[in-house]
């Protein structure tokens, strides 16, 4: 009867990793020849991919990592829930980019002018603007807006 517990557990765990993926569209779009990338909560693939070999980068919640790595020597950015700062630094003259859910700036700034991307409606636009010309990706899913800086 364990074992029938067991197996049950992995099917379902195995489904609502698959049915959870993230994918992220260019522009307005939801064709699946737009996707641009997949998420999984934890690695971003290159297109509509989940091979190791297509991982981009790696997140652990505070730090972005290098492919498929966690190693310290891999850190390619480090985010404290406002701030997203250069390697493993959590220096204010290393802070790269500003989010305050809305907005992500360049630097330590909040500054309209500074305004690098809007994040709205699980869509990104280029700088601080809502208007449908100006969406540079939209996402099904889940994904961290800050991440959007890396791609």
């Amino acid at each position: 009867m364990k074992r029938s517990y067991l197996l049950l557990f992995f099917i379902v765990i195995s489904f609502v990793s698959i049915v959870a993926q993230t994918k992220i569209y260019r522009g307005n779009s939801t064709y699946t020849s737009d996707i641009q990338y997949t998420w999984d909560g934890q690695h971003l693939y290159r297109g509509n991919s989940t091979y190791s070999s297509d991982i981009l980068f790696s997140w652990d919640g505070r730090h972005v990592f290098r492919g498929n790595s966690n190693y310290s020597s891999d850190i390619i950015a480090t985010w404290d829930g406002r701030f997203f700062y250069r390697g493993n630094s959590t220096y204010s003259s290393d802070v790269l980019y500003t989010f305050d859910g809305k907005y992500i700036y360049m630097g330590r700034s909040n500054y309209t002018s500074d305004t690098v991307a809007t994040w709205s409606n699980n869509r990104l636009y280029a700088g601080y603007s809502v208007y449908t010309s100006d969406i540079l990706y939209r996402v099904k899913g889940t994904f961290p807006p800050i991440l959007f800086v890396l791609l």
